[in-house]
């Protein structure tokens, strides 16, 4: 048996507009179903926990190591 993995709430569009990411201060990407906003020019992945982005690079995930399994 394999229990479902809930898909992560969605991010105010309105507040995905004006986030940009803390270490180069360039746009990011909504990566819905991993939960994470992706800023492709730091190669950082910053976690959304309970519909909140954490916008610290030492949450972040570097782009290059696997995703955490939810």
């Amino acid at each position: 048996m394999t229990a479902e993995i809930p898909e992560p709430p969605p991010v105010d569009p309105r507040l995905l507009e004006i986030l940009v990411c803390p270490v180069t201060k360039g746009p990011l990407r909504y990566d819905r179903a991993r939960g994470e906003l992706i800023s492709d020019q730091a190669g950082l992945a910053y976690p959304i926990r309970d519909g909140i982005p954490i916008m610290l690079a030492d949450e972040a995930r570097r782009l290059d190591d696997p995703a955490p399994t939810r």
